[in-house]
């Protein structure tokens, strides 16, 4: 594996450098500001829709998609620095250069398993910025960290129209309070007692303004809306209609698709991450070097010492897994770099939880208020310690993997 960046990542990586230094950092006190101003808290900050028009027009746009039709067409390895220093401001630089999640796998799974309506209708308004979507498969009721589990029912109308009925309650979906989002991809059972209790599910595309689907309420995460993201919401789906049309690859498919989405969310979430526990080390490095206590600064502090150095061979050591994950997917694919996608997954969150945890000590109380943004960083990262399948169930599937060989 070469280390070195090639030619495109490096020309991508100063402009992305830059764009944050000149638009992105000084914007986000003002996104904060213009939003206490706004109609609902839910509406788009005019700072933000500024800050897309000039990403779009840096080419540093759609930067997630590796398909050269309707992509960047990088490659995991190219993009993995580039959502890297998106992630030193989670909330504001991938929406701005439109590779925020939900609407980053929602795009995967249009181009890889759309058909052309759908790519027409949906696709080519998110490529361009113009709406968001969601994902709707997270249950209230069941344990959806087996997605077999999910109760939500995606049955043929019985009056012989050539319809789809989707009944069933989903909550945690990110991006729906967003007035923008305009399309829910949602998974339910098509076949609930299929012999393959993974060929039961199927995924509909389900427009937000169907009759029967309500977003109920704003979920918070930590005391968090995540206004940026579109919040986090309950979705109730009451005997919504939609045509048979809506369907995205086969009845059965669900499941596969599901697999498809979510190992590419999962290395993007990780590549995030890193940009937000470097964010983390250069505010307990400043806090450290101007601030005093029992005589001395805190830099000085033994303690103190400990906390970065080991912050930063942390750093480093997800750094280069993650790269070899990229890499890995690049040449062999997401299904041979299962074990490597598994293993960022399970190290990277945790790690960078317990990196932001040390700085937001080194704080104070300030770690703990809105002045800073490590408060939202820490409830970002833990989040991602149960989002696209928690700890337990990758450490479960990588254990039994590595028993398998001794079996």
């Amino acid at each position: 594996m070469d280390f070195a960046f090639d030619a495109r990542t490096e020309e991508l990586r100063a402009k992305l450098l830059a764009f944050m230094d000149e638009y992105v950092y000084p914007a986000e006190q003002i996104a904060h500001e213009q939003r206490a101003q706004l109609a609902s808290p839910w509406d788009t900050p005019p700072v933000v829709e500024d800050l897309k028009a000039e990403a779009r027009r840096q080419g540093l746009w759609n930067l997630f998609l590796p398909d050269t039709e309707y992509g960047a067409g990088l490659t995991n390895l190219q993009y993995a620095p580039l959502a890297e220093i998106t992630g030193r401001s989670p909330h504001l630089a991938p929406t701005v250069t439109n590779c925020a999640a939900p609407d980053t796998g929602n795009m995967e799974v249009l181009t890889q398993f759309g058909d052309e309506q759908q790519k027409k209708q949906w696709l080519e308004p998110l490529l361009a910025g113009e709406i968001r979507s969601a994902f709707a498969m997270t249950e209230p009721e069941v344990a959806s960290s087996d997605a077999t589990n999910i109760t939500t029912h995606i049955e043929r109308a019985s009056d012989g129209t050539d319809e789809y009925v989707v009944t069933g309650r989903k909550w945690y979906i990110s991006g729906a309070m967003n007035p923008d989002c305009k399309i829910f991809i949602v998974m339910g059972k098509t076949d609930p007692d299929g012999a393959d209790i993974r060929r039961q599910q199927s995924m509909v595309l389900v427009p937000r303004d169907t009759p029967g689907v309500t977003v109920q309420r704003a979920m918070q995460v930590f005391g968090y809306e995540d206004h940026y993201h579109g919040g986090h919401a309950e979705v109730i789906f009451d005997h919504a209609r939609v045509p048979v049309s809506n369907l995205i690859g086969e009845e059965g498919g669900g499941f596969a698709i599901a697999q498809a989405r979510l190992g590419p969310g999962r290395i993007h979430h990780c590549m995030r991450l890193i940009g937000m526990a470097e964010r983390a080390i250069e505010l307990m490095c400043r806090r450290a070097t101007s601030r005093t206590a029992f005589g001395k600064a805190l830099a000085q502090q033994g303690v103190v010492h400990n906390w970065i150095a080991d912050a930063r061979v942390a750093v480093e050591q997800l750094r280069l897994l993650v790269l070899k994950t990229a890499w890995m997917m690049d040449t062999v694919g997401n299904r041979g770099a299962h074990t490597e996608i598994q293993a960022i997954k399970i190290a990277t969150p945790r790690t960078v939880v317990d990196i932001i945890d040390r700085a937001i000590q080194l704080h104070g109380a300030g770690g703990v208020s809105q002045d800073f943004p490590l408060a939202e960083l820490y409830a970002g990262a833990r989040t991602l310690m149960i989002a696209d399948g928690p700890d337990e169930v990758h450490q479960r599937s990588l254990a039994r993997r590595e028993l398998k060989k001794y079996l």
